[in-house]
């Protein structure tokens, strides 16, 4: 019995809205059981200085928790003048995730920001990092389009991401903190349109068989197809 009293291959509640704040380009909150992620896509009309005169557009990500995100209160980054090797870990994950969803010859010489702010944390923050950042960034480009400064739509499916793990040793899908901290085998799926992104996989105090992996992945694209017909739901 998983400590929420979910079935082993049924995801927490999950609920995108779109729209949450006034300057960004695009924005959501998203909440995934009680992980929460305000995510906004913030564009600029010229691209990072590696990327001149090639054509080419880019995505990139920030991500950060705030201090009460998680029991007790965390530092804020900023006062240690650092940012921690987890969190650059997390931020060029959904930087490279979201990018892998993106024609770039068809965004054009221009930047755009995804910025993941953890405001609630119980595990899977990575993953709803990425699936609400498609949504800001899905957003941001409709207004690209609108305004005919794009041509041709740069995204394609939905990138999405799960948790999935073997917890009290039975393969389980979304794990929340209580089982994502006692795990024996620990993993994050991100897909689009069927096929994969990044896998990370680790034991974490248990190994695991390939039969096991086979039985993650499958419980990893069920999850995948229920978070995409939510991120395709919420940008209309």
């Amino acid at each position: 019995m998983r400590p929420s009293g979910r079935d082993l291959g049924q995801m927490r509640p999950v609920t995108i809205e779109t729209g949450v704040t006034k300057h960004a380009e695009g924005s959501c909150l998203i909440k995934m059981g009680d992980t929460h992620v305000l995510c906004t896509a913030s564009i600029e009309d010229r691209p990072p200085p590696f990327l001149r005169n090639t054509g080419l557009g880019w995505v990139t990500a920030e991500y950060g928790m705030l201090p009460r995100s998680t029991g007790s209160r965390m530092r804020r980054e900023a006062t240690a003048g650092k940012q921690g090797g987890r969190t650059v870990e997390i931020q060029r994950l959904i930087g490279r995730s979201l990018r892998a969803g993106v024609e770039r010859a068809a965004l054009g010489e221009r930047q755009i920001t995804v910025d993941c702010d953890v405001l609630q944390a119980d595990g899977g923050t990575r993953c709803a990092s990425i699936t609400g950042g498609w949504v800001a960034l899905r957003l941001a480009v409709n207004k690209l389009m609108q305004a005919g400064d794009v041509t041709s739509d740069p995204l394609g499916d939905p990138v999405s991401a799960v948790s999935c793990g073997i917890y009290a040793g039975q393969p389980v899908l979304d794990l929340d903190y209580p089982e994502d901290s006692v795990a024996g085998v620990d993993g994050n799926f991100v897909m689009t349109g069927g096929r994969m992104i990044e896998v990370q996989m680790s034991a974490e105090g248990a190994t695991f068989s390939r039969d096991e992996l086979e039985q993650l992945l499958g419980l990893a694209e069920r999850g995948v197809g229920e978070l995409a017909a939510l991120q395709l739901a919420a940008v209309g």
